[in-house]
């Protein structure tokens, strides 16, 4: 089977099955989203959705936001993934986020990138969900299970396997695409076994040892 038949075959299952597909993090706004996301770095959606109700009471707007202080942003964050660092850059944010972008959040990856906290993957999440611009944000969920079910070959980092993803999907659904791809590793095509038993798309897979999954 040629990569592009691969594509469309996987595609259409996930289309047919997942119609409907979004984020797990809890939002209200692009102002939330974009903190959320930034706390989910190498930290659980889980994790992130327990934090942030506390966090947003308190801290509603980018203002208020940049107006605190890292030890306090530190106390309401200090349970999840490197909180130190990840407070410094919710200031920083913020910060910018009111002083460059008039409190808005803004809708290219070019400009996402001068937020502090802010990298590719982040950006492309917050421009897709927000936006529904075409990016395609690679964690370490896509990264694995683009190689795995062969969708993407011999990428060394998530910006090739971006670069691989998207020349292949079709524009309107690569928002989507994002999204199938990381529930698809994080619930069925898990790092350590696979459930290839359960997995809808194994047809077209190319994972070698799926039969003894």
């Amino acid at each position: 089977m040629c990569k592009k038949e691969r594509f469309r075959k996987i595609l259409s299952w996930f289309q047919l099955n997942m119609p409907e597909v979004g984020s797990e993090l809890h939002y209200q706004n692009p102002y939330q989203l974009l903190v959320a996301v930034i706390l989910s770095a190498q930290c659980t959606d889980k994790r992130v959705n327990i934090i942030t109700p506390a966090f947003f009471e308190r801290f509603q707007t980018a203002q208020q936001l940049a107006d605190a202080d890292v030890d306090e942003i530190y106390q309401y964050i200090r349970t999840c993934s490197y909180p130190n660092n990840k407070s410094k850059n919710l200031l920083g944010m913020a910060k910018t986020l009111v002083t460059d972008f008039h409190n808005t959040v803004p809708d290219t990856v070019e400009h996402l990138l001068k937020l502090p906290g802010v990298g590719r993957k982040t950006a492309n999440v917050v421009a897709s969900i927000v936006y529904n611009k075409p990016t395609l944000a690679v964690d370490t969920h896509v990264f694995r299970v683009a190689a795995r079910i062969g969708l993407s070959e011999n990428a060394k980092n998530p910006l090739e396997t971006e670069k691989q993803l998207i020349k292949y999907i079709p524009k309107k659904i690569i928002p989507k695409a994002h999204h199938w791809l990381i529930l698809h590793g994080r619930y069925v095509c898990v790092a350590r076994k696979p459930k290839c038993q359960i997995c809808g798309i194994k047809e077209w897979c190319k994972f070698e040892n799926k039969t003894n999954s």
